[in-house]
Order: structure tokens, then sequence, then C-alpha cells
């Protein structure tokens, strides 16, 4: 292969519990099937909290590989778990970027890569690809995946909150948008912020690609499922993934309404259970748990490896997502892994968001808005009462191939081709 492409990513296996990686995996598996080989600058396993070999043995043999270091300022920097705030501007990674410039130029120098490609959500990648672009005039494709910055669509709040960061942030979408060959988004929304924030840019190289899931992982997982843990008799409902105690993934209202749907149903009916998998949040609603007396029916459940995560998705009752209105721009990556599982899907996400529009579109699934305790019942009974019954549409497997990681990566290199031709 002649043509080479320079992915800076700084999710990257060994990083363990991160869905970030998924995007840069998937190309350096599948680019050279259309032609391109990929080089990818990374950071050091030292700046990751976790990591886990489980994911190594699907970077390609002969992979070039280059890790620079990065240090993660509040594990590395931090005293008495304290440090300057400049130390997170753009991000807690920012030292990366002084390393990972000269890696970068030294891969550029032994290997002419035609293109950049750098993805977020970690700041640093994008400084870290502008600048080699400018000092190298090799085309770049900026991955911004969903929104650096954003504004409460109801209450006028700003995201992030602190100024500075917020600054920082803009500083290198606008850099983006003045210098890159193509900005790449993995919505319509994400993309129209941006559209919105620069009017006076040209766009055209403005593409979304969606994310997705990958095949050969579910044939993997498929090969080797065992049935659910906790299955019994139960209905068993599924979040699988890491659960955030705010607004926008706050699961609370949820909770009220599975106690006031198990409430009114009748005593022989089976019952139900939610396993939340990897969420991390179990001290901080353990006394709601409590009080509202479903200790025996919501499940906490440590994190599984990679394989094992999707074999449990792909024998559960039902999947559950938790999304509130400010993330109205994206889609959770976890839900095209919902679809290649073909179980029934109910997204607690507010009606006019991504998500909703997918899964409406779709129709494979039940939607009622994260924070409305009352809409939530009514379409928990509902969607109970379908797995009950077996009265839910699944996807064709022909429209389920079509959101395989495969077809992304194929956008991404028809793209590569179209800004170095």
């Amino acid at each position: 292969m002649s043509k080479k492409a320079l992915l800076v990513a700084f999710h990257f296996p060994p990083i363990k519990a991160s869905s970030g990686l998924e995007r840069t995996l998937a190309l350096t598996r599948y680019l050279p099937h259309y032609g391109w080989e990929p080089l990818v600058l990374t950071a050091t396993p030292s700046a990751y909290a976790a990591i886990s070999d489980e994911r190594m043995g699907q970077i390609p043999v002969g992979t070039v590989v280059r890790r620079s270091l990065a240090l993660d300022a509040s594990r590395h920097l931090a005293i008495a778990g304290r440090y300057p705030h400049w130390f997170a501007l753009p991000d807690r990674w920012q030292s990366w970027i002084l390393s990972a410039i000269p890696a970068g130029l030294t891969l550029i120098r032994r290997h002419q890569p035609q293109v950049i490609w750098s993805t977020y959500p970690i700041t640093s990648v994008h400084w870290i690809a502008y600048v080699l672009h400018r000092l190298t005039g090799i085309p770049w494709v900026a991955d911004f995946r969903d929104p650096m910055a954003e504004k409460d669509t109801r209450t006028g709040e700003l995201t992030p909150s602190w100024p500075a960061l917020r600054r920082a942030r803009l500083a290198v979408e606008r850099r983006a948008a003045q210098h890159a060959s193509a900005l790449t988004f993995c919505t319509q929304g994400a993309r129209q912020i941006c559209v919105n924030r620069y009017p006076g840019i040209n766009a055209e190289n403005w593409r979304v690609v969606a994310n997705g899931f990958d095949e050969s992982a579910f044939a993997a997982a498929e090969s080797a499922r065992h049935g659910v843990p906790f299955k019994d008799d139960a209905i068993v409902l599924l979040h699988s993934g890491t659960i955030y105690p705010t607004p926008d993934r706050d699961p609370s209202h949820f909770f009220r309404a599975l106690r006031q749907v198990l409430s009114q149903r009748p005593e022989s009916a089976r019952t139900v259970k939610v396993v939340l998998r990897a969420s991390g949040v179990e001290s901080y609603y353990r006394d709601l748990i409590h009080a509202l007396h479903l200790s025996g029916n919501v499940l906490f459940a440590p994190a599984l490896p990679y394989e094992q995560a999707l074999q449990e998705m792909l024998d559960t009752d039902g999947l559950l997502i938790f999304q509130g209105y400010t993330s109205n721009p994206a889609i959770p990556a976890k839900l095209y892994e919902y679809f290649r599982a073909r179980r029934p899907i109910l997204a607690l996400t507010d009606q006019d968001g991504e998500t909703a529009r997918l899964i409406l579109k779709e129709a494979v699934g039940e939607i009622a808005p994260l924070e409305d305790e009352a809409q939530t019942v009514v379409a928990l009974n509902r969607f109970l009462s379908n797995i009950e019954s077996g009265l839910f549409i699944q996807m064709t497997p022909q429209r389920i191939s079509s959101f395989e990681r495969a077809h992304a990566v194929s956008t991404f290199a028809s793209l590569f081709e179209e800004i170095t031709s």
C-alpha cells in the first residue's frame, strides 16, 4: 500500500473501559481494505487510569504504533489530590502535546503519510494534529465526534461551565474549522452546532460519520455465549456502561418509575431485575435504592471483558439507554451495539434528540424523557408487556449490517481520497 494515514488518538488499547477507542481501532483494522496503511500516534499506557490487554489482540499485526509520554495531571502531577487549574487546559493530558509533536514528526519523516486524522474527546489530540499539519502541510481531518462546547437549550447554561476551559476548547475547534481539510461528526446535530458557530467558513467537507458496532466481536461473542447471569425466570433489563450522577445520565427518575411499575404488577407476574453493568455509581445511589425497596431488583454489577459484555447484551430481555436532553446532539455508541444485539430497547431520552430520532426512524424501541417519571412509568409498563408477549419489532439483518464500523471506515477512506487527490 502506497497511501498512509497518521491516526492521532489518545484512546487506544490497552486503555480499559472506553468506547473512545472503537473508532480508531476500527480504522487500524479496516483501512487496509481500502488501500490505506494506518500509522498510530497514541499515549503511553501510564496515561490511562486503567489498562487491560483484552483488546490488544485486535490491533493488526505489523501496525506501526508510536506511544509518547502523557501524564494525567490528576494522578501524576497532583499534590495531596490538588493541582493548578491550568494543568487541565485544554485537558488533564496537556503534557502529551510536548512529547507527541516530536514523535509525530518522526513518524512523518519515516513513513511519509498523505493525511493526518485526529479524534476527540481528548482536546490535546487536535492540538497535536493541528501543529503537525501546520509544520508539514499534510492535509488534516479533525474527527470531533461530539461537540466540544454546548449551550443548554432550556437554561442557556454553557458547557463546560469553566470559562477558561471553554475558551481553550473553542480555540482548538476554531483552528480546526479554519485549517483542517475536513471535519467529521457522529451526528447531524453535532455538525450543525459547528456550522452555526462558524457561518463564514465553507462547511462542504464537514461530514457526518456515524458510530457503529464491530461484527467480528459480536461473532466471537455469539460463539461463546452462555446465558445471562441473574436470569432465573426474571425479566432482565440491562444498562451496559458508565452512568453519571448528573442530569445528563441520572437514573433517579427511572428508579422511582420502576418502583411504581413493580407495585402495580400482579403477584403472579415475573420478577423484574435491572442490571447496571459497570455503572461506577453504586455508592451514589445505594441509599435511594434502599429507600425505594429496590435492592432485590436493581443490581450493580462489575465490568466484564468486552466479549462477555456483548454476550450479555445478546442474552438479556431488554436494553436501557439513559440520556438527558443536554446530550441531544449525541448518540451513545452503545446504541449501535444494542441494534446488533436485536433486543428490545427502552431509551429514556429527549424526543427532540438524535438518539430518539434514530430509534423512531428504525422503529425499534420505546422512548420517554429521562427526567419525566410519569411518562417513564407508561413506557416501562408497555416495554415489559411487549417483552412478555414477544411483541417487539426487530431490525432486519440487512439494516443492522449498515451500522457496522467497516462502513464508517469506508467513508473515512473515501474522504481521505477526496482531500488528497
